[in-house]
């Protein structure tokens, strides 16, 4: 995530020396204007907004110099968050992996310089984050390297770079909106699960 979210969540002075991160499934994903739905016994649901890197060839063991090489762009994404279940499970796999919880587009966009992108989140038309991505706690290219320490990234796999502070709840018939410069918005509206 981004340094002043994760200092004001955390608490800590520094960014911790490591990324976190977790798998989401490939069932989570969604395209543009795809609602978002929000699971019954989920309680409290939120947005975040985020840059997301494309792989773009196998990388296994890549430094942090050459992590950018495996990258073929970067699009909007929504890494939606359960928070009851990310707080009461020991592992996020429901709380950022139900279906529909990870809504990216609206297109692939190459050459961008992924330190310097503005990044804004809407919710109903009104902004509720905005952030530069020089802000990230780590940066895509440490990310990609992390993850690839431990698996192989393979071609079309996403990497979620995280969100910019604070985020906010997810409810029946809201549109969240995530827009980045060079790349778009991706634009969902956001549906209760039915029965």
């Amino acid at each position: 995530s981004h340094v002043a979210g994760s200092q004001r969540v955390t608490g800590m002075a520094e960014a911790p020396p490591e990324p976190a991160l977790f798998l989401k499934p490939s069932s989570s994903v969604i395209g543009p204007e795809e609602a978002i739905v929000l699971p019954r016994d989920a309680g409290h649901v939120d947005y975040e907004g985020e840059l997301v890197a494309v792989i773009g060839r196998p990388c296994r063991a890549v430094a942090v110099e050459e992590a950018l090489d495996c990258v073929f762009g970067y699009t909007c994404g929504n890494d939606v968050s359960a928070r009851h279940w990310q707080r009461g499970d020991l592992q996020w796999w429901r709380a950022k992996g139900s279906d529909t919880f990870s809504p990216i587009g609206p297109f692939i966009a190459t050459g961008l310089e992924p330190t310097n992108l503005e990044l804004r989140t809407r919710l109903n038309g009104r902004e509720v984050q905005t952030t530069n991505t020089g802000a990230l706690v780590h940066s895509v290219a440490v990310l990609v390297s992390f993850a690839s320490q431990a698996m192989t990234l393979e071609p079309g796999d996403l990497v979620f770079t995280g969100t910019p502070g604070e985020t906010g709840r997810l409810s029946d018939g809201d549109v969240v909106e995530v827009e980045i410069s060079g790349i778009g918005v991706l634009r969902n509206p956001v549906v209760a699960e039915a029965g």
